[in-house]
């Protein structure tokens, strides 16, 4: 849209007065052609491209929100077979989730990567072993990743007004949402081209992703705008959007 601000997004916000909430959806990212593209150009988030590692976002222990977190990873990591899981008996030898001494939780790493990412050169392919298993089960993978993996790139953050009411906001994962550490990343998938060119909207694509995060009534509410909405007076997302120059 003219005028708009190089990095500007549009947003949509829905009251569900049963949770005294506020719903604050990312329209831009949410209707933007995003996909993931783990091994098929991801360069990872290391400080250099690396793409020839297959590892993605891989590359650090996923902190765990939870102990239902902890115990859903745990759970279907004990299901995982050494045709499975390169690192199966390591994980069944030493855990595999790490906790540090201020009580963060996350998966342990090996050779400088998540102990449950299978690498380049295993029989059962290079991928995340929770996803692979999934995929092949017929289950989501929702069911049995950690909560941050299966969320990426969706990010849902909460706020209390001062009336009292949560304000909940779905939108994408930018480098800023990893803490200092994110600005070491060579690359990152939101600001990548490469990586807006799904079929689908995020909102079709990640429907299950969604709903987990905000409920089946509400993700009904904003489909259902989303829908109805004609796609060319949605601001394009900024990585996508041409650059204007001043003449």
């Amino acid at each position: 849209m003219a005028g708009a601000p190089a990095d500007a997004h549009e947003w949509v916000s829905f009251e569900d007065d049963m949770e005294e909430r506020t719903w604050v959806f990312d329209v831009t990212f949410l209707a933007s052609r995003w996909r993931c593209i783990f091994g098929r150009g991801c360069q990872g988030v290391l400080t250099g491209p690396a793409p020839e590692l297959v590892q993605g976002c891989c590359s650090y222990g996923a902190h765990l929100t939870d102990d239902a977190d902890v115990a859903r990873v745990e759970a279907a990591a004990a299901t995982l077979g050494a045709e499975e899981w390169q690192f199966a008996a390591r994980g069944r030898r030493n855990g595999v989730v790490r906790t540090d001494r201020s009580g963060t939780r996350t998966t342990r790493m090996v050779d400088g990567a998540c102990i449950f990412l299978n690498r380049p050169g295993f029989s059962a392919g290079p991928g995340c072993a929770l996803h692979q298993a999934a995929t092949r089960r017929g289950q989501l993978p929702l069911e049995l990743k950690p909560d941050v993996c299966w969320q990426l790139p969706l990010r849902r953050e909460e706020a209390v007004d001062s009336a009292g009411r949560v304000i909940s906001t779905i939108t994408q994962w930018d480098r800023r949402h990893w803490g200092g550490g994110g600005a070491e990343f060579h690359w990152w998938c939101t600001e990548a081209p490469e990586a807006f060119t799904a079929a689908k909207p995020v909102w079709r694509e990640m429907a299950p992703e969604l709903i987990a995060l905000v409920g089946p009534a509400t993700y009904l509410k904003l489909a259902a705008y989303l829908e109805t909405r004609p796609a060319r007076t949605v601001l394009p997302h900024p990585t996508t959007r041409p650059v204007v120059t001043s003449q």
